[in-house]
C-alpha cells in the first residue's frame, strides 16, 4: 500500500504544481504581453476613472443615452446567465409585454417596430452590444431628451456601427457604452 500512496502523492502535487501555479503564470504573463488591454478586461478609462467595460453590458436607463439589452442578471456579472425562459413560458411572455410597454411609455410618439434585442435579454444578460436596429428605434428619444437633431445622432449611431467579424460572421452592431460616451462628448 505504502509503494502506492508515495507515487500516487508525487504525481498529485507535481500535477498540482504544473497546472495550478505555471500554466496559470505562462497564460498570464504571455496574454499580458500580447494583448493587455483584453487581459484586463478592456476597462474604459474617461478622466481617469473606469467607466466600464468594453465587454460588459451595463445598464442605461436615462432617456438621454441609449439602452442595451436588458440582462436577465441586472447586470452582475457575477451572476452572468441567461433566463432560461423557453418560448412558450408565460413568463417570458410576460416580461417581454412589460419591456414594451416600457419602451413605449419612455417615447410614445415612436411607431417603429420594437427591435426584438431591446424585450429579450442575452444569453450571457451582459451583452455589451445592440443591434443597428435597436439604435436606429432610440434616435428619437435621444435626441429630443439632448436637444440635438436626430441626423447627428443617426450620424453618431454610424460611426459606431461595428460590421460583421471578419468581415462574415454575426450582424453588424453598436457597442452601447462607447455610443453613449460619445454621446457624452458631443455636449
Amino acid at each position: 500500500m505504502k509503494n502506492q500512496i508515495r507515487p500516487a502523492l508525487t504525481i498529485f502535487a507535481m500535477l498540482t504544481i504544473i497546472t495550478g501555479v505555471i500554466y496559470p503564470l505562462v497564460v498570464t504573463g504571455i496574454s499580458q504581453i500580447i494583448f493587455p488591454s483584453q487581459s484586463n478586461g478592456s476597462i474604459i478609462a474617461v478622466d481617469d476613472k473606469a467607466a466600464g467595460s468594453e465587454l460588459i453590458g451595463q445598464q442605461f436607463d436615462d432617456p438621454k443615452y441609449f439602452w442595451g439589452r436588458v440582462s436577465a442578471v441586472e447586470y452582475n456579472a457575477d451572476l452572468s446567465s441567461g433566463s432560461n425562459y423557453g418560448p412558450l413560458n408565460p413568463a417570458l411572455l410576460e416580461a417581454v409585454r412589460a419591456r414594451i410597454d416600457a419602451l413605449q411609455a419612455a417615447d410614445p410618439d415612436n411607431t417603429l417596430p420594437i427591435p426584438v434585442d431591446l424585450v429579450t435579454a442575452s444569453a450571457s444578460g451582459l451583452d455589451p452590444h445592440i443591434s443597428v436596429a435597436a439604435a436606429l428605434y432610440q434616435v428619437q428619444r435621444v435626441a429630443s431628451a439632448r436637444g440635438l437633431s436626430e441626423a447627428d445622432i443617426q450620424s453618431l449611431v454610424e460611426q459606431h456601427t461595428e460590421g460583421r467579424q471578419f468581415g462574415v460572421f454575426g450582424e453588424p452592431r453598436v457597442n452601447v457604452l462607447l455610443l453613449n460616451l460619445a454621446l457624452d462628448g458631443l455636449q
